[in-house]
């Protein structure tokens, strides 16, 4: 895996057609079962995970371009390409994919041959080769027929290819173009413009960089100014030589560099200008061409960071006083168009230009750039330390932090970036957009890095907070001062909305820092101020902020919010939209339904006691009349919190009960003597889940044979009911330990017999109970199930206040001892 010559990187053609790296590593071939053929494999160096995984068919078109590229699609628009390091490799991988299709490996493309017969298919392999008429002016027609001809097969597009490629066609054609144009021969220029359009289509970089040459590139322009389908020809040479300018900010000292970057701009002028857009089936056909600038671009990035006297040069000129502002203008520019260069590049060269950047001082040297006055020339300040945000934002803001220990707050970068944003010209706040998303990423917690020596996250959001936050919110707090704000027009609203989003963003990311500034400076207050701007996206704005704060379901912001009264703006601004059926309406309905369906209990009862008379009135919607049952239900609760407590009680028995605890309850169970216990006390046993159905059924059939004997005897053994009315009953609940609940009654006659179902002593007594039907005896004698029904609860008062007679004994001493407990 050492071996260099198999050193590779793997590129796939993104959809817009650019080259996307994949990694680097070392490729080999050989047969996989599960292709069932011999493939190319590319496993990563960095960890021996494999990169790709190719079978080599027969009927695929594979490219060699430049000695060490080899290209191919898998499938449509899905171009795969391998940049080999060394010459000899690409050679031996060629020479196996030759071998596998049954290729001369002295080719450079092979293709396969589609919506052909296959008697043309047979003639054509067994004819010799493609014959070229002579470059002469009478047999241009035929020329541009052949190729017009040859481009659908790609057989004979290869043939072709080989032709032109011979027989040094291309410059022939070149000198007979010159000649056409001095003698004005407007056909024979036209035939000339099909036939450069066609060699294109070819597809070939072997043509390619002799068309590309210094020699021939601007005669293969001036061929392709002469279209057909216009009335006069275009002007692009002209352009090229006149109009567009090379300009050396730092002198280029290596020849082969200055010519790579004037063949670069040249060739995408061609791409992007001349040529006609493709059509459809000519798009892949221009692969070549894509891949070609794309490597010249790597080429290019690569020889300037080698460079080390060009960068230096350039950012001691960005950083120098002296340096007049056209100058610097120049510099700039070039250090942006440097940057986008170097987006072609793979990571770990991506790593190594924005590390050579950092040390050489990009950084300070922006700050620099930003304080001045020049628009152009901050606006391309900001495209470069976007590129850096982007790709390494923990450099950026390790730069800051630093920078804070020795700066005014004022000139720090950071708030260099939050005036612009503030102070940006444009009406529509285009560069405020792109100025948040990137201090948005700043302040990001997702893409801070946590060690184990610190913490990026704890020290730069308490940096920000300290140093920054002030001068962000400086125009909220500034416009907020009184109960409408004070600058309304559409471009301030437009910015408050965009440092709303930002502080919004901090609520959901940040929780401590932002929960401090936020009680502390009384921010949300002021936000709120913004719900009676006649903007409604900054209105909108101003609720999400504290619909985000309220979602957080954190009882210091709650606290915040009642001690404020800061549910009174938002009344306000839904009273005022009235009966409109708008965002403001429903997003208003929607805060106020999260309170409901949530059950956050203080702010309900805060709504409810203070802003129920306003709200009481809207009935389209059920949200107001749900707060309010909400808050009677509390109310109710708190007046009666033995009925609460014992609810509580059950559902954490029920649900809650681990291992340990049922072994230490079936432990007192077995240890508890029967005489120990009262006759009538219904002991609720821990393992009821492990009843059969029929142990479960039990106690309810020995309940109701007990009722039903109550029933017949309870006129001799009974007082008068101590029940009137239609009171209901009262729960009582005694605890033994700390998890077994005896839930108790007084006697009757049925539980005053020890033969009794009911009595203790009794097989199948009432010791045993589901979980979902354990009884609960009170203190008027009714058993009421976990779930209890009120309506049966009052059918058994009735039919007791009917018979009249009392049922409550005198009880022993024994019993009251164990009710009062």
């Amino acid at each position: 895996m050492t071996d260099t010559r198999r050193r590779v990187k793997v590129y796939t053609l993104n959809e817009d057609r650019q080259w996307d790296d994949r990694g680097t590593g070392h490729v080999s071939s050989g047969y996989v079962e599960r292709l069932k053929g011999t493939s190319l494999l590319v496993r990563a160096e960095s960890d021996g995970s494999l990169l790709l995984e190719s079978k080599i068919n027969p009927n695929t078109a594979y490219q060699k371009q430049q000695d060490t590229l080899i290209v191919w699609s898998e499938a449509e628009n899905y171009d795969l390409a391998l940049s080999f390091q060394e010459k000899a490799g690409c050679d031996e991988i060629w020479e196996k994919i030759c071998q596998v299709q049954g290729k001369d490996p002295s080719v450079d493309i092979t293709q396969d041959v589609v919506d052909e017969s296959e008697e043309e298919r047979f003639d054509e392999m067994s004819s010799p080769g493609l014959e070229l008429p002579p470059c002469e002016l009478n047999r241009l027609e035929d020329l541009a027929e052949l190729v017009a001809s040859s481009l659908p097969s790609p057989l004979r597009r290869e043939k072709l290819a080989l032709a032109v490629e011979n027989e040094g066609y291309i410059r022939k054609l070149l000198e007979l173009f010159r000649v056409c144009e001095d003698l004005e021969n407007r056909e024979g220029l036209h035939h000339l413009y099909e036939i450069i359009k066609g060699i294109f289509l070819l597809n070939r970089t072997a043509l390619f960089e002799v068309m590309f040459s210094d020699e021939c590139i601007m005669d293969v322009i001036g061929c392709l100014e002469f279209d057909p389908a216009l009335p006069q020809p275009r002007r692009h040479r002209e352009f090229l030589t006149k109009t567009a300018r090379f300009k050396e900010v730092i002198p280029i000292s290596d020849p082969e560099l200055r010519q790579k970057i004037h063949q670069t701009y040249r060739v995408q002028y061609i791409q992007d200008m001349v040529l006609p857009t493709p059509s459809v089936f000519e798009e892949n056909m221009l692969s070549t061409l894509h891949s070609f600038i794309f490597f010249n671009k790597v080429e290019i990035v690569g020889m300037l960071q080698d460079d080390e006297k060009f960068l230096t040069d350039l950012f001691a000129q960005l950083t120098d006083e002296a340096t007049d502002d056209d100058k610097r203008h120049e510099l700039v520019n070039f250090l942006k168009e440097f940057c986008a260069f170097s987006q072609t590049l793979q990571p770990q060269n991506r790593d190594a230009f924005f590390k050579t950047l950092s040390n050489m001082g990009i950084l300070p040297a922006l700050e620099v750039i930003l304080g001045m006055d020049d628009v152009q020339v901050r606006g391309a300040a900001t495209d470069i330390f976007s590129y850096l945000v982007e790709y390494n934002p923990s450099m950026v803001r390790e730069f800051v932090m630093q920078e804070s220990q020795q700066n005014d707050d004022d000139i720090l970068l950071i708030n260099l970036i939050i005036e612009h944003m503030i102070c940006d010209t444009d009406p529509e706040l285009g560069g405020a957009v792109q100025l948040m998303g990137l201090l948005r990423t700043l302040v990001d917690p997702e893409n801070m890095l946590a060690t184990a020596n610190k913490t990026e996250k704890t020290e730069f959001l308490s940096f920000f907070y300290k140093h920054c936050m002030h001068v962000l919110s400086a125009p909220l707090l500034a416009n907020t001062t009184e109960e409408k704000p004070s600058k309304d027009d559409f471009q301030t609203s437009q910015l408050l909305a965009l440092i709303l989003e930002l502080l919004t963003f901090c609520v959901e990311h940040h929780t401590y820092h932002i929960k401090n500034y936020i009680i502390n400076k009384d921010i949300l207050r002021r936000v709120l101020v913004l719900t009676a701007s006649q903007h409604a996206f900054l209105a909108l704005c101003a609720l999400r902020f504290m619909r985000r704060i309220i979602g957080l379901k954190d009882e210091f912001y709650n606290r915040y919010i009642m001690r404020n009264f800061l549910f009174e703006p938002v009344i306000k601004a839904f009273l005022n939209n009235g009966s409109r059926y708008n965002l403001m309406n429903s997003a208003i309905i929607e805060m106020f339904e999260y309170v409901r369906v949530e059950d956050v209990k203080s702010l309900t009862a805060h709504i409810v006691e203070n802003y129920w008379k306003a709200l009481e009135d809207v009935d389209y919607v059920q949200t107001f009349k749900g707060l309010k049952l909400r808050y009677e239900q509390q109310r109710e609760r708190q007046d009666n919190p033995k009925l609460d407590s014992m609810r509580s009680i059950l559902r954490n028995h029920r649900f809650r009960r681990d291992a340990r605890t049922l072994e230490d309850e079936e432990e007192m169970w077995f240890n508890t003597d029967e005489d120990d216990l009262e006759d009538g006390e219904a002991v609720v046993p821990p393992s009821d889940k492990m009843k059969s159905e029929e142990d479960l059924m039990e106690p309810i059939t020995k309940f109701m044979e007990r009722k039903k004997l109550k029933d017949t005897e309870e006129k001799e053994v009974l007082g008068k009911s101590s029940l009137s009315g239609r009171q209901n009953p009262s729960f009582k609940l005694s605890f033994s330990g700390s998890t077994k609940t005896s839930l108790s009654s007084p006697p009757s006659s049925a539980s005053l017999n020890p033969g009794s179902p009911g009595s203790p002593g009794s097989p199948g007594s009432g010791a045993r109970s589901s979980p979902s039907t354990t009884a609960v005896t009170t203190r008027g004698g009714l058993v009421g199930g976990l779930v209890d029904y009120p309506d049966d609860d009052d059918d058994e008062e009735e039919e007791e206040e009917d018979d009249g007679e009392s049922k409550e004994d005198p009880l022993p001493p024994s019993k009251k001892s164990k009710l009062s407990s």
